[in-house]
């Protein structure tokens, strides 16, 4: 997938050669106007299946992923484009399955010595140049190709060719002018916005595909089983994607959903301490940091954004470990939620209900303050009255209003909607047990004169 070649323009020193051959093409594949040139690379393709391995979305059968677990290592860790993309596109496809698929001869990519790693540092590179010139940078080593004069990314070959002294050709000129060049040139080559390496707008972009294709990649390992420990255990891994997530605003949105979705299927295994560990650190992050990060997506205005945060923050408050970390925010949270309620979308509601089901599962702290949040009982009722097209969504409706009625303190608040509890109680028989039993809690175990004289509902 080169696009072009050093020597693309100008004068030639020497005689005139044969072109070679493209990495990662099949022999010939550069001389294609001949016939013979045509007929070599029909006999090395049939003769060297694995010829055809190269920057393209094709991965042929004889692939054997065990045989190329440290090609594809090496490849990324390159930063040689023609490389990189040959390594993405092989993984993404060998990563890649369908909804129902069981696959059970698939290989844990993620415990490959370190592909993961690898991986990570194309995201890493990327979020290095992203940021804008007025955003302050924090020094980091950037090590992704730097033994490499040119990676292939953007117009970096017409840059090196247009290096060059009079009277002499251009591959001569170009080797003398970059031996002249200091260390401390090449560093700013290298490091500097306006370098060589960060010369124009194409190279730009074709860095920012890479780091989406990678995290796509690292998004299909977090849907296999065997991969989820070893990645909730990645403190590099959880501090790339929580950082993807706080920046949603500015970063690119697929690369954004992407790291939702990995972590929303990591979370069940995830500890928030994880990022005050020995283990070593990559991006400073914290865990209060990382939960106003997933509250800033529940707060953003992408409703698929929404559904996963708080699916992410249903499954994060089930670990007691995370419980300290969440429960400071846990106002602004139900507040939001409630908001969701309120969205005339079935995804939306069933992740805010899933959400507060697990939320008030936790502690009283938590049912007192969804209890006094406005018009959070009639959205719950209203998802329940209307109702849901998943059964289960509205049975968890009920069961979160049945944890509200447990505390004495709420009583006083759900006796406002006896009526509509009753409603509920002889129109609909799936959740008539349900309700039976908060009728019976609000009025058979009331301290209040008001409640008992109204409490109709006990034993």
């Amino acid at each position: 997938m080169q696009k072009r070649e050093f020597a693309k323009s100008g004068g030639q020193s020497g005689g005139s050669s044969a072109q070679p051959a493209k990495r990662g093409r099949p022999f010939g594949s550069t001389s294609a106007n001949s016939a013979a040139a045509a007929a070599a690379a029909a006999a090395a393709e049939a003769m060297s299946p694995s010829a055809l391995l190269g920057p393209s979305l094709l991965v042929h059968n004889s692939f054997v992923v065990e045989q190329n677990n440290k090609r594809m290592v090496l490849a990324l860790q390159s930063g040689l484009k023609s490389e990189v993309t040959w390594a993405l596109n092989t993984l993404t496809l060998l990563s890649f399955k369908e909804r129902d698929e069981i696959r059970r001869d698939v290989t844990p990519l993620a415990k490959i010595p370190g592909l993961l790693d690898a991986l990570l540092l194309i995201i890493d590179d990327w979020r290095d140049i992203a940021l804008p010139k007025d955003l302050t940078r924090g020094a980091r080593v950037r090590s992704l190709g730097v033994n490499s004069s040119v990676t292939g990314f953007g117009s970096e070959y017409d840059a090196l060719a247009s290096i060059q002294t009079p009277g002499s050709g251009v591959g001569a000129s170009a080797g003398e002018a970059l031996g002249k060049k200091s260390k401390h040139q090449s560093s700013q080559w290298w490091n500097e916005e306006d370098g060589l390496f960060n010369l124009d707008d194409e190279g730009r972009a074709e860095k920012q595909l890479c780091a989406i294709a990678a995290s796509n990649v690292i998004r299909n390992f977090s849907f296999m089983p065997d991969n989820e420990g070893v990645m909730a255990q990645h403190r590099h891994c959880l501090e790339t994607v929580y950082q993807c997530i706080n920046d949603h605003m500015t970063e690119d949105e697929e690369l954004v959903t992407n790291s939702l979705e990995t972590i929303v299927n990591l979370a069940h295994l995830m500890d928030l301490r994880i990022f005050s560990s020995s283990k070593q650190s990559f991006i400073k992050i914290s865990e209060k940091q990382a939960v106003q990060a997933v509250l800033g997506i529940l707060n953003s205005s992408v409703k698929a954004w929404n559904c996963a945060a708080a699916e992410l923050l249903g499954r994060l408050i089930i670990n007691p470990d995370n419980e300290p970390f969440i429960s400071p925010l846990i106002p602004q949270i139900h507040k939001r939620l409630v908001d969701l309620l309120s969205i005339p979308a079935v995804d939306a509601q069933a992740a805010a209900v899933g959400a507060l089901y697990n939320l008030v599962e936790v502690n009283m702290d938590c049912r007192l303050k969804l209890a006094s949040e406005r018009w959070a009982i009639d959205r719950l009722l209203k998802v329940i009255k209307t109702p849901h097209p998943v059964p289960e969504v509205c049975r968890k409706a009920a069961m979160i209003l049945e944890n509200l009625v447990s505390e004495p303190q709420n009583r006083g608040l759900l006796l406002a909607y006896e009526n509509a509890f009753a409603e509920l109680l002889f129109q609909d028989g799936k959740y008539s047990d349900s309700f039976a039993r908060i009728l019976y809690e609000l009025t058979a175990r009331s301290n209040s004169r008001v409640a008992s004289a109204r409490g109709i509902w006990g034993m």
